[in-house]
């Protein structure tokens, strides 16, 4: 169980991230950044390049958020 002000997070596969590359039509330089020493990085062991999703919930309703270690 995680801490409810926690977003989840997750490093995407390579055919996530393919998915994703392709449906916004964007590269991987236009995600925002999350340094690879940030402790939510270290925490899910991302290496730079991996792309991770964060999964938040507002109260109404779950968004994605995506960024790219550095």
């Amino acid at each position: 169980m995680s801490y409810f002000l926690i977003p989840e997070m997750k490093i995407l596969s390579g055919a996530e991230r393919t998915k994703l590359l392709s449906k916004y039509g964007v590269d991987e330089g236009r995600f925002p950044k999350m340094l690879a020493k940030d402790p939510a990085a270290k925490a899910l062991d991302a290496k730079p390049g991996d792309i991770v999703r964060i999964t938040r919930d507002d109260g109404t309703g779950k968004y994605h958020a995506y960024k790219i270690i550095v």
